[in-house]
């Protein structure tokens, strides 16, 4: 790749979460109106979208979840704000359901290519199909990507996020397929004496 070609930005784990201002079903909404929560950013190429439209009617389900988690969740579209509403319209005519929860418009695809969603020579959208939890400091703690085909599971997401807030600040890691309420494992030693003091299974054991 040439010096001068286009630098396409990268949202890095650990790092700053990429700042935002955008119009949304709930009017102009900014990440730094979330300060001090979780948040659960979501992305979807389109409205109106099969798959799209069942994760929607699923988060929307789930909402009181997250809100126990104190995770706020913003979904973002490529479409306008005024498809959103419309949208929106169909979903709660169809479902019985009317998402509550800010989604943002992002015609020019500004937030999606500043959280590095849009590939080198992309010609559609295809490529924002995102989540990003982001954490009450405004640090971008994971970041799962998904393709057009498959739709993301609202339990694994619950699932992350508990994961996140349970081991945030101290040295307690979850194991695979950990769910909210179970111990979590002791971090791996990081010398040898603390491998000897751990005992010869501490990377299947040492629940905290």
């Amino acid at each position: 790749m040439s010096d001068d070609a286009p630098k396409i930005p990268v949202a890095r784990l650990d790092e700053p979460a990429p700042l935002f201002e955008a119009r949304s079903t709930k009017g102009t909404v900014r990440l730094s109106d979330f300060a001090g929560r979780w948040v659960l950013l979501f992305a979807h190429p389109a409205d109106f979208t099969p798959v799209c439209t069942s994760e929607f009617v699923a988060l929307a389900r789930a909402s009181e979840r997250f809100e126990a988690l104190d995770c706020a969740l913003i979904g973002l579209s490529a479409d306008s704000v005024y498809s959103h509403i419309a949208w929106f319209d169909r979903i709660e005519a169809d479902f019985g359901i009317r998402p509550q929860f800010p989604l943002l418009e992002d015609p020019s695809l500004a937030i999606a290519t500043s959280y590095g969603m849009i590939h080198p020579g992309a010609s559609s959208t295809a490529t924002v199909r995102s989540v990003f939890v982001i954490d009450p400091q405004g640090i971008l703690k994971a970041m799962v990507h998904y393709p057009m085909e498959v739709g993301r599971s609202v339990d694994e997401l619950l699932r992350l996020v508990s994961a996140l807030r349970d081991t945030a600040g101290n040295d307690g890691v979850a194991p695979a397929d950990w769910r909210e309420g179970e111990p979590l494992l002791a971090s791996a030693p990081g010398t040898d004496e603390e491998s000897v003091a751990a005992g010869p299974a501490w990377y299947a054991g040492g629940v905290r």
